[in-house]
C-alpha cells in the first residue's frame, strides 16, 4: 500500500477508535442488543404498516395503536389507548409510561395514522432491493414509532429505565387533526406538563440533520359578495366589479402585500366564482353556476398560512384583514382564520438539545447533526408542547416520497438512527434538570 495512503487509511481509523471509545460500557451495551434486535424491528415495522391506518379509518388506526399497545407491555410499560368523542370522527390515542424521579422526564412523539386512507391505491410493504422497502406511511411516520419502540426496549432490557420517567405519546389524528384541538391535543399537552423534554420522530430531513424549529400552520377563508347583473353593466355605478374580481383584487394584495417576511407563507388551495358557488368543506370539493354573460355574485377562497411566532401570524392576518376590507364598488368580503398547529420557535432550549445529540451522534461515529431549515418542513405534533418544554424533532427514519403510493425507507440507517435514539434518551435520563 503507498505509504500516504496507508497513513491516511490508519489516521482514519484511530479517529474512528477514539471516538467510539467515547461510550461508556453502558453504551457500548445498548449499541450491541439494537444491533441484535435490528432485524426484529424491521419485521415489527413491515408488520404495522401491513395495517391500514389511514386517519379516518378508524378501526385502523386503533389496530395498529393495540399492536404498539401489545409491544410496549412487553417491555413493562403501562399503557392506554384513549378514545376520541365519536362525533370527532377519529379514533384515539395510544400512550405508554414508566414512572419515577432520575434525571430528565421525557415525552416522546409519533402519531399511527398515515395520509393513505382506507379507499386509496394502499399498497403494502415490500422490499425494492437490500436497503430499500416500499412502505406506504412506513417513513411518515411509522419507523420513527418503531425507532421510539426499539430503543426503549434497548434500554429496558439492559435494565436501564429503572426510576426514569417515559410517556410514549402516538397520536391517531395527526395527519387529520380532530377538532376541537382542546380535545385532540388535550393529552399531549397534559402529558407535557409533567415532562422536562418532547423529542419528536418524524420521519427525518436527512441522516445529519434534527429540527429545532417547525412553523405553525393556520387555514383561511375568504367570502366575496357581487352584484348579479348583466355583464354589459360590469363596471358600472349601479352593477360595480362583480365577485370575482373582487377576489382577484384580493388575492393580487395578499401576493404583494403580505408576502416577505421570513419564514412566512400562504397559498390559496381551493378559489370557486360564479352565479352560485357550493363547497363541501369535509372533502375539500365543490361546484360553481356561472355564466360569461352574468356578473358573478358570489366567490369563495380557502388556503393556508405558515408562520414561525404567534406574532408573526397575528401581523399577518392583520393585514389581510386590512386588504378584505378595502371593497372594490358593490363589493364586499370578510375573511375567517381557523388555528390548526402552533408553531415550534428556534429556543435556546431546543439548540441546546441539538447540541446533545450532536455529540451523541459524534460519540457513536456517525457525524455531526445539524439543525434543519424550519421553512422546509411542515407542522407536526411536537408543536403543540413547544410552549411548554423543550423540544426537538425530525428524529425518525430516513426514506423518499412521503405522502405518495412511492413512499419508502431506507431500511439500512434504522439500526444506527435507534441507537442515536437510545443513546441520547439513556444520557437525558441521567442527566440533572
Amino acid at each position: 500500500m503507498h505509504f500516504k495512503i496507508f497513513i491516511c487509511v490508519l489516521s482514519l481509523f484511530m479517529v474512528g477508535t477514539l471516538t467510539a471509545q467515547k461510550l461508556s460500557r453502558t453504551e457500548k451495551k445498548i449499541v450491541k442488543t439494537i444491533a441484535q434486535n435490528n432485524a426484529d424491528a424491521i419485521a415489527f415495522l413491515e408488520k404495522v404498516v401491513n395495517i391500514n391506518s389511514g386517519t379516518l379509518n378508524a378501526k385502523g388506526v386503533k389496530e395498529v395503536g393495540m399492536v404498539f399497545k401489545d409491544a410496549f407491555e412487553n417491555i413493562n410499560f403501562d399503557s392506554r389507548w384513549i378514545e376520541m368523542p365519536p362525533e370527532m370522527g377519529r379514533a384515539g390515542h395510544f400512550f405508554a409510561e414508566t414512572n419515577g424521579n432520575k434525571g430528565r422526564k421525557l415525552l416522546l412523539i409519533g402519531h399511527l395514522d398515515t395520509v393513505f386512507e382506507e379507499d386509496s391505491p394502499f399498497q403494502k410493504f415490500k422490499m425494492v432491493n437490500d436497503s430499500i422497502a416500499h412502505a406506504p406511511g412506513g417513513n411518515d411516520m411509522k419507523g420513527g414509532d418503531v425507532i421510539v419502540l426499539y430503543a426503549l426496549k434497548a434500554l429496558r432490557e439492559n435494565g436501564l429505565l429503572d426510576d426514569a420517567q417515559i410517556i410514549v405519546a402516538f397520536t391517531g389524528d395527526e395527519e387529520s387533526t380532530g377538532k376541537p384541538l382542546t380535545i385532540s391535543r388535550k393529552d399531549l399537552v397534559e402529558a407535557a406538563k409533567r415532562s422536562d423534554i418532547a423529542l419528536g420522530f418524524e420521519n427525518s430531513t436527512g441522516f445529519n440533520y434534527a429540527t429545532v424549529a417547525r412553523r405553525g400552520a393556520s387555514g383561511w377563508a375568504v367570502e366575496v359578495d357581487g352584484k348579479r347583473a348583466h355583464s354589459s353593466g360590469v363596471f358600472s355605478e349601479r352593477t360595480g366589479a362583480g365577485a370575482i374580481f373582487e377576489m382577484s383584487r384580493i388575492l393580487h394584495q395578499f401576493y404583494t402585500d403580505v408576502k416577505g417576511e421570513d419564514l412566512l407563507t400562504f397559498n390559496p388551495g381551493t378559489v370557486l366564482g360564479g352565479t352560485f358557488v357550493n363547497f363541501d368543506a369535509s372533502t375539500s370539493k365543490g361546484d360553481v353556476f356561472g355564466k360569461s354573460n352574468v356578473v358573478a355574485q358570489k366567490a369563495i377562497a380557502k388556503g393556508g398560512l405558515r408562520f414561525i411566532s404567534e406574532e408573526q401570524k397575528e401581523r399577518a392576518r392583520s393585514k389581510m384583514r386590512e386588504i378584505v376590507g378595502n371593497n372594490l364598488p358593490m363589493t364586499s368580503a370578510s375573511i375567517s382564520f381557523t388555528d390548526s398547529y402552533p408553531a415550534m420557535g428556534p429556543t435556546e432550549g431546543n439548540h441546546a438539545l441539538l447540541g446533545i445529540l450532536n455529540q451523541v451522534s459524534l460519540d457513536l461515529d456517525q457525524g455531526e447533526v445539524l439543525a434543519y431549515d424550519p421553512g422546509k418542513r411542515g407542522a407536526a405534533d411536537v408543536s403543540f408542547v413547544a410552549e411548554y418544554v423543550d423540544c426537538l424533532d425530525g428524529l425518525g427514519t430516513m426514506g423518499t416520497g412521503a405522502h405518495t403510493p412511492q413512499e419508502t425507507v431506507n431500511l439500512n440507517t434504522i439500526e444506527a438512527l435507534t441507537q442515536r435514539t437510545a443513546i441520547l434518551i439513556y444520557r437525558l435520563i441521567n442527566s440533572e434538570k
